[in-house]
């Protein structure tokens, strides 16, 4: 699925939160909306997953398909096991044989194979997001919305689940637009990394990243050198509105 985003421009009364956005969610490769706290991200993934009418401008869904939703927090259901978590979103898209047979990749994938029965509360945070990223590629869609879903996690316990992320990713790729405030996090995973301004959002760099995933590891020269450029373009941003 490709997605072009036109002139977008939405308020909450006379707050302006967007303003004349313009970009193109391309097919399956990983979006990056990068920008300060209380920019209005969220307030994006909600326009373009239709929960918000924008005040102006157009979303355009060049090919119709599914679209999938990953959130801050894993959002499991606390009676079902971590199997049935994932088999209540094939239910009405699978026979129970193939469904068996995805649920059981995808938890592999995560490495979280031999906890399939267990319920939520018997895993750490971290097993239980690795089983919410598990659940959202197990579903099949096209398009694939992340709202910050690493934001609350240590950083080595981050880069683990980029690292499952990508797994999930090569085995079941989609078009993805991850929304985050971690310089970090656009570096490893952005394949296009779009800079946004401070309230009212509108976009003041727009970054290409052509290295392999494979090859972008962590604390490595090439992402260093991007993240240095994409602080850069934050700060600058920050400066001329008045801030940092």
């Amino acid at each position: 699925m490709k997605m072009e985003i036109n002139n977008l421009s939405f308020g909450y009364g006379k707050l302006e939160v967007i303003k004349d956005l313009t970009f193109t969610l391309e097919k399956k490769k990983i979006t990056c909306i990068l920008g300060p706290s209380g920019c209005g991200k969220t307030t994006l993934l909600n326009i373009l997953t239709g929960v918000l009418k924008p005040d102006g401008g157009e979303v355009t869904q060049l090919n119709e398909g599914e679209a999938g939703y990953l959130f801050q927090e894993p959002r499991l259901l606390p009676w079902k096991s971590i199997y049935r978590n994932i088999d209540l979103v094939l239910m009405n898209q699978f026979p129970k044989a193939e469904r068996q047979e995805i649920i059981n990749q995808m938890l592999a994938l995560v490495q979280l194979d031999e906890f399939k029965d267990y319920y939520p509360h018997q895993l750490s945070g971290g097993m239980r997001q690795r089983a919410s990223l598990a659940r959202a590629f197990a579903y099949p869609s096209n398009l694939l919305f992340m709202d910050e879903p690493f934001q609350a996690l240590d950083p080595a316990l981050k880069l683990n689940l980029i690292d499952d992320f990508r797994k999930l990713w090569y085995a079941s790729p989609r078009t993805c637009l991850l929304v985050t405030h971690n310089i970090q996090e656009a570096a490893l995973l952005g394949d296009h990394i779009l800079v946004l301004s401070k309230r009212p959002s509108g976009l003041i760099s727009d970054f290409h990243n052509e290295l392999d995933h494979k090859l972008r590891i962590p604390y490595s020269s090439e992402i260093l050198r991007l993240e240095h450029k994409l602080y850069d373009a934050l700060v600058s941003s920050n400066v001329e509105d008045g801030g940092v």
